[in-house]
């Protein structure tokens, strides 16, 4: 299959795009290196340093590459930025989503995957872990930008028969991510521990995450790209995770005694957040498979060894 991934020089998008390569696709790579890095792109994809926003650009590698998918992942992904700006938010993440769309409309590719977020979505509450049943309650521009763009993927699959299939991330690691570009409090602690530096933490540290390891997302949007429905999956672990725990586990990997600094917690961010991925099992067969120690430890050395990209 021909395919285009948006955003494929970033974290996700890189380890995705090496994935589908080995499935034997035909990938095509749209990025703007404004957070993806050139060191992440595979030599065997073709790739379009490009913005998602610049219609006429889109429209010369649509017809170039004549794309029978289109796996959307290019993004603004920063809660707290999308609060000090959310013109900018809604600009990177609505209206580029929206160009992108169009060409897809223009040249009839209806198969469109778009990577959402799940805590950024529900909001805060008590209903862990969360399903998709749960009522919608964005408290940031970012959950409002992704919530936006799924409800016009809704319209393009009624009015233009497009097959969206939208997965709402939990807070996924993993190697390549970028601890001083898209955040993540993995990649972060990982870089703090082994440059000797004292981390951060906003809040008391009790705020809970869903982490979910880079490798099974992955392979959640490749189950994503057999499905032939409509369709909106959460995908998680369904397990809550402190940032404590996440600094406590890392600081035992890295055999370090690093105290963390505490800050005021940042505005827009979630006390809980936990997803559960039941739907995407049953009608992906997709279910985690990387335990947390696991994916710690993987991501860990990833930013142990200098220098390198870690493709596995």
């Amino acid at each position: 299959m021909r395919i285009i991934v948006t955003g494929g020089a970033g974290f996700i998008g890189s380890h995705l795009v090496d994935a589908l390569l080995e499935d034997g696709h035909e990938v095509t790579v749209i990025d703007n290196l404004i957070s993806g890095k050139k060191e992440n792109l595979n030599k065997d994809a073709d790739f379009f340093e490009a913005d998602i926003k610049d219609r006429s650009k889109l429209e010369e590698i649509f017809k170039t590459t004549t794309p029978e998918a289109v796996i959307h992942l290019a993004a603004q992904k920063s809660v707290s930025a999308s609060v000090s700006d959310p013109i900018f938010d809604a600009t990177e993440n609505i209206i580029g989503s929206l160009t992108l769309l169009e060409v897809c409309r223009q040249f009839d590719c209806d198969k469109i995957i778009f990577s959402s977020t799940g805590g950024a979505l529900y909001g805060e509450t008590d209903n862990l872990p969360t399903p998709e049943s749960q009522t919608v309650a964005p408290e940031s521009p970012y959950g409002i930008a992704k919530y936006s763009i799924e409800n016009y993927l809704r319209f393009y699959g009624e009015v233009y028969s497009f097959k969206p299939v939208i997965l709402r991330m939990a807070n996924v690691y993993g190697p390549r991510q970028d601890p001083k570009g898209e955040a993540g409090v993995v990649a972060i602690f990982c870089d703090k521990l082994l440059s000797g530096g004292q981390p951060i933490i906003f809040g008391d540290g009790g705020q809970t995450r869903d982490y979910v390891y880079v490798g099974d997302v992955v392979n959640a949007f490749v189950a994503a790209l057999k499905h032939s429905k409509v369709s909106t999956f959460n995908i998680g672990t369904g397990h809550e995770v402190s940032v404590l725990k996440i600094f406590d586990k890392l600081s035992q990997e890295a055999k370090a005694e690093t105290k963390p600094r505490f800050e005021r917690s940042r505005p827009g961010e979630l006390r809980r957040s936990c997803l559960s991925s039941a739907l995407a099992k049953d009608a992906l067969g997709w279910e985690p498979k990387t335990t947390l120690e696991d994916g710690l430890r993987k991501t860990f050395h990833s930013f142990e060894v200098s220098g390198t990209i870690d493709r596995k």
